[in-house]
């Protein structure tokens, strides 16, 4: 297992491993034949930031079982998906804002994000392991109101891409099994999510590979796999939220009304 990041340091950014509070710096591309440069860093001397930069975020709806009881649903069929803007990233201990466009609630989702480690087109489940470089926490933040406001046109992709809505990070963590983390969502110090990943319609594995059969993912992309019971609104006028997944970091932002 390692716990890959990027991050700032006198003005560059740099990637590496942590290995407690240490980052080994590496050199090259992270998905590709990294190389370990000799140098380190103390991680409380620099400024993390997102750990990748995708060229696509792709995001399911209704993939936790828990969640589709909850709401009186049915278990879809195959993956229901859609897509956050590039310019929507935001990486740990940044601050979301609400968009001046939207004044209805906006919602956090605590989710398992899959970070993909190399070119992957049709890929069958059984060879998808070669592709997923590891998995990060996401925030999928959700001005809800925007959804259904239309009749004509659901807005998910509106409701999903505002700048500063699709927050990920802080770390990439590889060889660890998926199905045996659990994610926490904590909302201004209230535990609001704490549910398995095994709970899920579509697990990861063969969640990748049939995206794969829709759209070529390019290394550096990110699978938000969906929530389940405890999402909410974010109601004062400065909210802290965490989501934590245990084995691979905790992504801490404010949310400013």
């Amino acid at each position: 297992m390692a716990q890959w990041l990027r991050f700032e340091q006198d003005g560059q950014t740099k990637f590496g491993t942590l290995n407690g509070e240490t980052i080994a710096i590496h050199s090259g591309d992270m998905f590709s034949g990294p190389a370990e440069t000799g140098e380190t860093a103390n991680l409380a001397d620099v400024r993390v930031l997102m750990p990748c930069i995708p060229s696509k975020m792709v995001c399911m709806w209704n993939n936790f079982r828990a969640m589709t009881e909850k709401v009186g649903g049915e278990i879809p069929e195959e993956p229901l998906w859609f897509l956050k803007a590039p310019s929507s990233y935001l990486g740990p201990d940044e601050t979301i804002r609400r968009p001046k466009s939207y004044d209805g609630p906006v919602v956090y989702e605590g989710e398992i994000g899959i970070v993909i480690g190399k070119q992957c087109s049709e890929v069958s489940e059984a060879d998808i392991s070669d592709y997923i470089f590891g998995y990060t926490c996401i925030n999928d933040v959700t001005a809800v109101k925007l959804i259904s406001k239309d009749k004509t046109f659901a807005q998910w992709t509106r409701s999903k891409s505002f700048d500063g809505f699709g927050v990920f990070g802080p770390m990439i963590t590889t060889d660890i099994d998926p199905l045996t983390l659990t994610i926490k969502t904590v909302l201004n110090g209230d535990e609001r999510q704490n549910y398995p990943v095994n709970d899920m319609t579509f697990p990861p594995h063969r969640l990748t590979s049939l995206i794969s059969h829709d759209v070529t993912l390019v290394p550096g992309d990110v699978i938000a796999c969906g929530t389940s019971v405890g999402v909410g609104s974010m109601k004062e006028p400065e909210n802290s939220v965490h989501i934590s997944i245990e084995g691979i970091g905790t992504l801490s932002n404010t949310f400013i009304q």
